[in-house]
């Protein structure tokens, strides 16, 4: 996951920097064998990104650090998908994809922290990692279909956006 820690903390901007990402992606890595037999729940994750992507409810004030996780995986899948990544054909890489999901969780995170709607629980730590584990699992089950990154990255997209 080359790269990951630098493309999420440029597009998070002012919502994490390298070391926060970093650190999250070493745990990340040490997981990645497990997190590749687990199954990827796709209804709630499109659930979660309507919640916060699309619909944005005021009267939401449980946002915990799994469904944002789920919720900025799918944003990363949308904009990955629809080639918002950033720049060039290198960018279709599993350490992109990653790093973007963790952008999206810190931002979001940030976002509903700063209109008091996160759970009591709830860390930015947490919801960064539920998205990067997330966007892993995306990602490999993507890969199972054999084909290019990008292109199977693109037809899981298309299966729930």
């Amino acid at each position: 996951m080359r790269g990951a820690a630098e493309h999420a903390s440029r597009h998070a901007g002012s919502s994490g920097d390298t070391d926060l990402f970093s650190g999250l992606l070493g745990a990340l890595t040490q997981k990645k064998q497990s997190l590749a037999s687990e199954d990827v729940d796709e209804d709630d994750a499109v659930k979660q990104h309507k919640r916060f992507f699309e619909r944005d409810d005021d009267n939401d004030n449980s946002a915990d650090d799994r469904s944002m996780g789920s919720a900025a995986a799918m944003q990363a899948l949308k904009m990955f998908s629809g080639g918002q990544a950033g720049g060039s054909s290198g960018n279709s890489s599993q350490g992109a994809f990653v790093g973007l999901a963790m952008a999206e969780a810190s931002k979001l995170f940030d976002q509903k922290a700063s209109q008091g709607k996160v759970s009591g629980d709830s860390s930015k730590e947490s919801a960064v990692m539920q998205a990067g584990e997330m966007a892993l699992k995306m990602y490999m089950k993507s890969q199972g279909g054999g084909g290019s990154s990008g292109s199977s990255l693109m037809g899981l997209a298309s299966k729930f956006l």
